[in-house]
Order: structure tokens, then sequence, then C-alpha cells
């Protein structure tokens, strides 16, 4: 039986159930190109760790998208539902799944200088460039 006080997080038809021990609330936005085609937008994400449950996984799809990370989707919706990082197993779950998560704060953007001119935020944030993104998640470090 799951653990009743875990989130629970939903795709758009229902079929894929995401259970979520730890939300850490310091959401961190994203500004690079995959997230921005993968989303139409900024992609919004809060880390949940590695205790993390799925009903429903014969409708999640993974994508293998960079050599630090790996996004998955539902298969009949297509619902966002998370990143993982390969190295550690940890998840980001998007804020739009855990709407009720409380104390939301933006605390970091992510390719701060691929943030097109089109949209800005007001929130004084710390910002990692796209260098300082692959130095940090090179392998060689």
């Amino acid at each position: 039986m799951s653990d009743p006080n875990k989130k629970i997080a939903t795709c758009l038809c229902g079929v894929v159930k995401i259970r979520v021990a730890n939300v850490d609330p310091k959401f961190t936005v994203c500004h690079c190109s995959s997230c921005r085609k993968w989303g139409g937008g900024p992609l919004f994400m809060m880390q949940c760790g590695t205790n993390v449950e799925f009903e429903g996984r014969d409708a999640i799809s993974e994508y293998d998208s960079s050599d630090w990370a790996s996004r998955g989707f539902c298969q009949k919706c297509g619902t966002h539902l998370f990143s993982r990082f390969k190295k550690t197993g940890s998840y980001n779950v998007p804020v739009g799944l855990l709407p009720d998560t409380e104390n939301l704060e933006m605390s970091m953007q992510y390719f701060s200088d691929l943030r097109p001119d089109y949209y800005c935020f007001s929130n004084n944030t710390p910002e990692m460039t796209e260098a300082e993104i692959y130095a940090y998640f090179s392998p060689d470090v």
C-alpha cells in the first residue's frame, strides 16, 4: 500500500499517477531550447528526489534528452511527467502537476543566456548560463 503522506500528481488523461514523498517548493526554471521546444516555453520544475512511484508505467515513454538527463511523458495524452538525472536517479516534476504545493518559490534559472527576449520574470533569482550548466554536469568534473 502506498504512503498516504505522498503527494499525488496525474497526467491529463489520468492513466499515469506519480506519488512523490519529497517535494522541494523552491522550483527551478529552465530556458534551454530543449525545454522550450518540449513545452512551448520555459520549464518550471520541482526537485522530488528518488522516492518517486509511478502507476501506469506502461503509458510512460522516456526520451534521452541530454548526456545527464532524460524526460518522461505520457504516451496517451502527452503530459510532461518528469526529468530524471541519470547519475543520481533523482526526479524533477513540473510545478503544474503539483499545483497545491505550499510556499512555491523560484530559486534558480538555468540557461539564462538562452532566455529569449519575448519574456522575462521579475523574480530576482540566481542564474546559470549555458557554459556554467555544461561545466557543472560535465563527466570530467
